[in-house]
């Protein structure tokens, strides 16, 4: 390409060919064409080049890197080789529909902040079930940390961000670098992060324009992660949270980490963090005890069960319905006693 194109997408990804090639040809099918495709093989991967080269489009571009440095440091990497002004990310395990980085540039264009980041709706597909996520978009005014993280039902939350959805300006992915060495949370921490800054705000279309493929028996190395780890991770973002966002993340994606441990201390500690440092509501003490008391599959059955029962989704159709509303944003100016700021999270705690 001897131009710049419009939009960048990124794409990490090592050792999963057959995956990386649906994703890649997802974005080569997008209604907006003057795009860059930018796949970042993280570390010795002689299969992915091969059926990447095999794919035989000019905008497609692979930088492939000797050694791993995981997810957060392949997608550094990708945006730091971005000649785009917009710049969108995609886990190689998903899949845009074809009209999604239209839907968002158009929103892009009439945001009322100079930096905005416009994510979207979702198919959360699963081996069970397939349903819509978020459940809700956000109400103006709304804290989006409170948005993104408490619950309003004992195995779901309504609010979400995920990866895939995510298009931002390339200088804002630049000016706010995902952090290197986190394996879980990756996206709610440089969201909290990004939108801490005053020219930043969090933009939502209406209807689903990924598909999130959730093959839980496909191992990912950011579930294998030590509870502490990500409980240190929360205490050092509580300056970015409310106190009933931290209660919520406290109670409900640190603690689904460490309940499998069966530790007692454990469950003290992270109980005793959320009441100091939080303001828990009655689903995050409902929460905290199902997580304590129930499997982690028989939880995700029972969401599913609950997600995909008639008129679940509901408010998720009728915002896509014409007339419905295809954009929210929850912006309030940023106080000392309550930041406003977003979340996100990969990972299904958020959401289930």
């Amino acid at each position: 390409m001897s131009t710049a194109p419009h939009v960048s997408v990124v794409i990490p990804t090592r050792n999963r060919p057959d995956l990386v090639t649906r994703a890649v040809r997802s974005v080569l099918a997008q209604t907006v064409t003057d795009l860059e495709v930018i796949v970042v093989v993280d570390g010795p991967d002689d299969a992915t080049r091969e059926v990447l080269a095999a794919i035989g489009d000019d905008r497609l571009r692979v930088l492939p890197l000797p050694e791993s440095g995981g997810a957060p440091n392949a997608r550094n990497l990708g945006v730091r080789e971005a000649r785009a002004p917009w710049t969108a990310l995609l886990d190689d395990d998903d899949e845009w529909l074809p009209t999604k980085l239209a839907v968002q540039l158009d929103l892009a264009a009439g945001a009322r902040v100079a930096l905005p980041i416009v994510a979207c709706r979702l198919l959360n597909r699963t081996p069970r079930a397939e349903f819509v996520m978020p459940r809700r978009l956000p109400a103006v005014g709304e804290p989006l940390t409170e948005y993104l993280t408490v619950r309003r039902g004992l195995f779901h939350g309504d609010g979400f961000i995920q990866t895939s959805t995510i298009l931002a300006p390339t200088e804002l992915l630049r000016r706010v670098q995902f952090t290197v060495g986190l394996r879980r949370l990756q996206e709610l921490d440089w969201t909290f992060r990004a939108l801490s800054h005053a020219d930043v705000d969090l933009v939502y279309a209406a209807e689903p324009l990924v598909v999130w493929h959730q093959d839980e028996d496909r191992p990912r190395i950011t579930f294998d992660t030590v509870w502490e780890e990500q409980f240190e991770w929360l205490q050092r973002s509580r300056p970015l949270l409310t106190r009933k966002a931290y209660a919520a993340l406290t109670m409900s994606v640190i603690s689904s980490m460490a309940a499998p441990t069966r530790s007692g201390a454990a469950f003290r500690t992270l109980l005793r963090e959320a009441r100091r440092h939080g303001q828990p509501g009655i689903f995050d003490y409902l929460a905290f005890a199902q997580i304590w008391a129930i499997p982690p599959q028989l939880r995700r059955t029972l969401r599913d069960k609950i997600l995909k029962r008639p008129g679940a989704n509901r408010a998720a159709a009728s915002a896509t319905r014409p007339g419905a509303p295809v954009v929210a944003s929850a912006r309030r100016p940023v106080v000392p006693a309550q930041r406003v700021s977003g979340d996100s999270g990969r990972p299904s705690e958020i959401g289930a």
